[in-house]
């Protein structure tokens, strides 16, 4: 697979609209964390911003995925504009891809792949980001990265099941993200389990599914209790916050354990 250098958009604004951004709008650039890098086993903190959003902080660097913009089901949220030395994006739709007038001067990464930026290594995998092999809602980035010491894939907005060559890329992960609301662009909860048993994460945080944010009638996710009710017999946490540290002491020997949080501070109000 080609390596690529870092990349960073020339234009921010480019993915405010709904064509395609093209390679030419890309300028190579070379980057420096922002604050030291820590211990790289000391362990991560992640915060769900709303949606498929999560702000994750260790070894040393913040790296933001999926911001989006307020609008169907995420129209009663704040908007994700925080501090992040990366920005990884799943796809340019307008819940996944909203990397415009972000804070500070952070790398953004968009396109499947393999990323260097010196001892850290970024993998983007990409997938139907539909049941239609692609042809309606293009391509999904899922992606795979170690941060703190624990090994995470975020599996963006994935929607076609996870065949070997993509199971291969994406091994075996501490933490997984996995979207359970169901449409026509994430996984259904049946589809969620599936994909849980094909990875055999060590613990799952569920996303991309409807919450309180939501405009019901612009948005086609379900709620979070329907993929719950089919893993009912796993062990199951719902965190009273937005944030959860894990070290690796932390990880289970053994099965996955599911943890669901609480988006209620990224409202822009109190609903």
């Amino acid at each position: 697979m080609q390596r690529r250098k870092l990349i960073q958009y020339a234009g921010i604004s480019c993915l405010s609209m709904a064509g395609t951004l093209g390679t030419s709008s890309l300028i190579q650039a070379q980057t420096k964390p922002t604050q030291t890098p820590a211990k790289p086993n000391n362990g991560l903190t992640v915060q769900w911003l709303g949606h498929t959003c999560f702000l994750f902080t260790g070894s040393g660097y913040r790296i933001l995925v999926n911001p989006f913009r307020a609008i169907g089901c995420t129209a009663g949220y704040r908007l994700p504009k925080v501090e992040a030395d990366f920005v990884l994006i799943s796809s340019q739709l307008w819940d996944e891809g909203a990397a415009e007038n972000l804070p500070g001067n952070p790398k953004i990464l968009f396109e499947p792949g393999v990323y260097e930026i010196k001892d850290f290594k970024i993998q983007g995998i990409a997938s139907p980001h539909d049941r239609q092999g692609g042809r309606r809602f293009g391509t999904n980035v899922a992606w795979r990265w170690t941060q703190g010491g624990i090994k995470i894939v975020h599996l963006g907005g994935a929607a076609s099941a996870i065949a070997l060559e993509q199971k291969i890329l994406l091994g075996t992960p501490d933490l997984a993200l996995i979207p359970v609301g169901g449409g026509p662009k994430a996984y259904n909860p049946e589809e969620a389990k599936q994909a849980i048993s094909v990875l055999q994460p060590k613990i799952v945080i569920p996303t991309q599914f409807q919450t309180v944010a939501a405009d019901k009638k612009a948005c086609d996710l379900v709620p979070v209790d329907a993929f719950l009710k089919l893993v009912s017999g796993m062990n199951v946490q719902k965190i009273p916050n937005d944030s959860i540290r894990i070290t690796p002491s932390d990880l289970p020997k053994t099965g996955t354990v599911i943890r669901v949080l609480n988006s209620t501070n990224a409202l822009a109000q109190k609903k």
